[in-house]
């Protein structure tokens, strides 16, 4: 069987199953970009796949203030829901993904919650302070076939953050470059030749990175059976990419890879 069908099926039942636990409830928070954001009109409508945006606390020491992340207007809510809406609506229009039109923000402190999506996105993890709890919530999510991929966070500070909550997930995990030959890269689209995504402020700076991530990384964590767990977009932005798809300002060609990177973690999600 060729690599694409054999793909196409594991993607069938990937998506039966996920059907199988019934939509889940729609909720919605204030952001701190947008606060009452349209609804699409279909956006009651079921769908097979949802975007799933992990919500957590921050660290104190951000340069916003400090706010109550159960209640939305957090750093988790960077970009929402305008970049998860249209993330959804590619993976509609660029395979045969039935994608619901509204993303579902995850609370690791509901029972069960996160197990009902294969793949979460969380952005601006260089703010991110999981509890003990938190992360051994995620621990079972990742071992039990859950991936999550992150993205917008830049430079040594933020990186060194990221590090310090994500090791309380997997404290003797290595976190390692992906080489390019790894399935992730070629699941629909050959992506090969990446580039830095930067984020909008490029519109009005010119520069595609910020404070000193100046070299782009794609990193992972891997299971024991080689399948990447966690995807980190370093020293990039790809949520602005999505979210400024729209925007004649900010150009085409970083949102054009941004979208085919996300679309491809999308499918090996739900496919490996």
């Amino acid at each position: 069987m060729a690599r694409t069908s054999i793909v196409f099926v594991f993607l069938a039942i990937a998506l039966a199953l996920c059907a199988a636990t019934g939509p889940p409830k729609f909720r919605s928070y204030p952001g701190w970009e947008y606060y009452d954001f349209p609804l699409p009109p279909d956006w009651q409508q079921p769908g097979d796949w949802v975007f799933a945006r992990l919500m957590y606390p921050s660290v104190r020491f951000s340069d916003r203030p400090y706010t109550d992340w159960t209640k939305g207007e957090a750093n988790w809510t960077i970009d929402y829901p305008r970049s998860d809406r249209h993330l959804s609506e590619a993976v509609r229009r660029l395979t045969r993904i039935r994608a619901r039109s509204v993303e579902q923000p995850i609370n690791l402190e509901d029972d069960g919650d996160v197990f009902d999506f294969p793949w979460l996105y969380g952005v601006e993890v260089g703010h991110w302070d999981l509890t003990d709890a938190q992360a051994a919530k995620m621990r079972e999510f990742f071992l039990r076939g859950g991936f999550f991929m992150c993205d917008d966070f830049h430079g040594t500070t933020e990186w060194e953050v990221f590090v310090a909550s994500m090791k309380r997930v997997f404290p003797d995990r290595p976190i390692v470059e992906i080489e390019n030959k790894d399935p992730i890269f070629h699941t629909v689209y050959d992506l090969d030749d990446r580039y830095q995504v930067p984020g909008e402020q490029f519109v009005h700076s010119g520069r595609t990175y910020e404070n000193n991530g100046r070299v782009p990384h794609w990193r992972g964590i891997y299971d024991d059976k080689g399948r990447i767990m966690v995807a980190m977009c370093f020293n990039m932005d790809l949520g602005d990419s999505w979210e400024h798809a729209d925007n004649p300002e900010y150009p085409e060609k970083f949102s054009a890879l941004g979208i085919r990177i996300g679309v491809n973690y999308i499918i090996y999600s739900m496919t490996h």
